[in-house]
């Protein structure tokens, strides 16, 4: 009886020590593993090279650059065809060949959205309130089988990701995001795996995505990734043709 008092006592005191981390607790325990702020705020630019794989063994070469704040160029190749997708601090513009597009055109919301998050340098928990958004703890949850810490991280356009943390290392694990375009609701999962350090910092060398009843529909595998390297602004720039068609329509950055 005594035993049996004794393991509902240490059951009870780890639930109210659980609940009683708050969000910002876990987040620096993150940003402590993933190398110290210092590490990560000295790394200026990333350029790394990778494999996609989709359903079927559909394979093809993916490249991306990032620079801060949140300037992203993304490239997807694939029989001798190479799709990008860019934002410049302001505007998404995108060349999509694959579509019989070869000229460069400008974004629409429901694509920016996502390549806005994957433009975040140093991702949604890093900043947050300077970023306009809000994080909460909502306890433990499972993935995987796994026990995992939740966070509900809110952006500033409204947007909700809910960030899962290993409860051993505060490394992230998987992202579920919901976007609110025009009314309705967009669902995704992200996994992050296979962590390896680059100058001192954490980062994700495999990444799954795809919807929820189907989280691992693709996934891509970096090969190659570098950091603080020289990287053309130019890569990053709205085209000359479409700085002359935005002021035409009107159209406004997202910033």
């Amino acid at each position: 009886m005594r035993h049996v008092v004794i393991v509902l006592l240490a059951v009870c005191c780890f639930g109210v020590f659980s609940y009683s981390q708050t969000a910002d607790e876990l987040i620096a325990k993150n940003i402590q593993a993933r190398g110290g702020m210092e590490k990560m705020k000295a790394i200026k630019n990333i350029r790394m090279t990778g494999k996609f794989e989709g359903g079927g063994g559909f394979t093809a070469s993916v490249g991306q650059e990032n620079a801060r704040p949140n300037l992203i160029r993304q490239t997807f190749s694939l029989q001798g065809m190479t799709a990008v997708q860019a934002y410049d601090g302001s505007t998404g513009w995108q060349i999509q060949p694959f579509g019989g597009k070869k000229d460069p055109e400008l974004m629409g919301e429901d694509d920016l959205r996502d390549l806005l998050l994957d433009g975040d340098f140093d991702g949604p928990l890093v900043d947050y309130k300077e970023k306009g958004s809000t994080v909460e703890y909502l306890g433990h949850d499972v993935v995987d089988g796994d026990d995992a810490l939740r966070l509900k991280v809110t952006l500033k356009n409204g947007d909700i990701i809910y960030d899962y943390l290993d409860p051993d290392t505060f490394i992230e694990i998987r992202r579920e995001i919901q976007q609110f375009i025009r009314g309705s609701q967009r669902d995704r999962v992200v996994g992050l795996g296979s962590y390896k350090p680059v100058a001192g910092v954490m980062f994700p060398f495999s990444i799954s995505s795809g919807p929820k009843n189907n989280p691992d529909a693709q996934t891509s595998t970096v090969l190659k990734m570098e950091v603080n390297v020289t990287i053309d602004p130019a890569d990053f720039m709205l085209p000359a043709s479409l700085k002359t068609e935005e002021k035409k329509s009107g159209l406004v950055g997202v910033h």
